[in-house]
């Protein structure tokens, strides 16, 4: 037995810790919807896969519960593949290497997956385990959250009959949220004609910019730290408009809501400029390391090293001097914070994935606002932008923010089971995060909901870690919730 199942509550970590077995990125989810579908069908649950790839459980009340309420139990099956370049883990077929460090859960070199696999064990733990007092329960696991939400958007009305909805992909320990900001993926493209370049007077170097902190788009995009696409825009900006470097390729980034930790391009450099190349790469790694050192909390690892080889073909000069423009003129970061709530972010854009080379350009941005109108402002400035650097402009899976509820009954009685359990009350907060309940709430507007979890610390980082005794707490909260579902009516 692996020392995390020996953790309490021993059945949401021993489900856990079976879930970091079982490879499930956004986007391969096949394997972990089938081990829920046995896992249920073990367990006595009603257990089906819907049309959009969800996983849905029923499971009846226990005795003396039968005329409560239904409730939803709601996670999402897929996790954030972020790892260190040191690491050689393959997502798709590779279980998580997970260790106690401490009073923290992590894994070596990758993410955690605890975002939401804490979640999903909960809901297991609940399912297997016919001591907890509950009314009837559904319990909605759904795939792609972390990529466009896709298992939300494919809901379909009439699945569900819960009149509350528990969403455990929360990620502090005592808060309860009622509101998130919507979302918006921005997606630029081109095609172009490669030029053919003479490598006899040419080097080319690899730049690369790596082990930046990184982070959850959403919940620490306030936090300021570096995006490592907008580091090198900055730097190419000057070594290209000094005639010091030209563009091959550019790799940044691979996650729409992860802050990118690392970026590379290729580029050829004339042998008379190689040293006034070099020394603009030195002179920018201090500047960024000077800049970023307090945020970071550690040295920049930005480095140019000599290629295999030198590249016969490169991006056309007027394309290159567009994308690097437009990269790095598009607003990436906080836009504007919450005018009611100063410390809440209302408006912000993830600078997310770069991808330029043979002939083909990406770039991939998410925008969230809990203000339709600002995103699309947000939305706006890219369309602009980028339309101008002669690249199609695509707005994709679109979703409106949750709206809040202050007088929601679930989260006056959660408030109040709270309270009486921790002697303190808890922290009632919308987020800027985006969370399943608004697309879920879109077919099912009558559905009181809200959402809360276990402390976790830089989800969508390999740094990403949970802390032990915020697990327990946070199913102990959740079966007395379950326990005091009001009557059906």
């Amino acid at each position: 037995m692996n020392p995390i199942e020996e953790l309490t509550p021993q059945g949401v970590w021993r489900n856990f810790y079976a879930l970091t077995q079982i490879p499930r990125p956004s986007g391969h989810t096949e394997k972990v919807a089938q081990y829920l579908i046995d896992f249920a069908k073990k367990n006595g649950a009603e257990t089906y896969l819907d049309e959009a790839g969800n996983v849905v459980m029923k499971k009846g009340a226990t005795p003396g519960y039968e005329d409560r309420e239904t409730t939803v139990l709601q996670a999402h099956m897929d996790m954030v593949p972020q790892k260190t370049k040191k690491s050689t883990h393959n997502f798709e077929t590779d279980p998580l290497d997970v260790y106690i460090d401490g009073e923290w859960v992590k894994a070596r070199n990758t993410t955690l997956g605890a975002d939401d696999g804490m979640g999903v064990a909960a809901a297991m733990a609940i399912i297997e385990d016919d001591t907890v007092e509950h009314g009837p329960l559904e319990v909605l696991i759904t795939r792609d959250e972390e990529t466009g939400l896709y298992g939300a958007f494919g809901l379909k009305a009439g699945e569900l009959s819960g009149k509350y909805l528990l969403n455990m992909d929360s990620e502090t320990e005592g808060e309860i949220t009622i509101g998130c900001a919507g979302g918006q993926d921005i997606v630029c493209k081109m095609e172009y004609q490669e030029i053919n370049v003479e490598p006899d007077n040419m080097l080319c170097y690899d730049i690369v910019i790596k082990g930046l902190h990184g982070g959850h788009s959403g919940i620490e995009i306030n936090k300021g730290y570096a995006n490592a696409n907008k580091l090198m825009a900055r730097l190419l900006f000057a070594a290209v408009n000094t005639q010091m470097a030209w563009l091959v390729s550019w790799h940044g980034g691979n996650m729409r809501n992860a802050i990118p930790r690392g970026c590379e391009t290729k580029v050829l450099v004339p042998k008379a400029q190689e040293q006034e190349f070099l020394a603009l790469v030195e002179k920018s790694r201090k500047i960024f390391d000077e800049e970023y050192e307090e945020i970071e909390g550690k040295p920049i690892q930005l480095a140019a090293t000599p290629a295999e080889s030198i590249p016969t073909k490169a991006v056309p000069e007027d394309v290159q001097e567009n994308l690097i423009n437009a990269i790095l003129t598009a607003h990436d970061g906080v836009l504007r914070y919450t005018p009611s709530l100063p410390e809440l972010v209302e408006t912000s854009c993830n600078l997310a994935i770069i991808n330029i080379a043979d002939g083909k350009a990406e770039v991939i941005t998410l925008a969230r606002s809990s203000q339709d109108s600002m995103k699309q402002y947000l939305s706006n400035q890219y369309i602009a932008s980028f339309s101008m650097a002669g690249m199609s402009v695509k707005l994709e899976g679109g979703y409106s923010g949750w709206k809040p509820n202050p007088s929601s009954p679930l989260v006056a009685m959660m408030s109040n089971i709270y309270e009486r359990m921790f002697g303190q009350s808890p922290m009632v907060a919308a987020c800027h995060a985006g969370l399943e309940c608004g697309i879920i709430g879109v077919n099912y507007p009558d559905m009181d909901m809200a959402s809360y979890g276990p402390t976790l610390v830089s989800p969508h980082t390999p740094v990403e870690a949970c802390y032990i005794p915020s697990v327990e707490k946070f199913y102990n909260f959740t079966l007395e919730i379950l326990k005091n579902i009001p009557k059906k009516q």
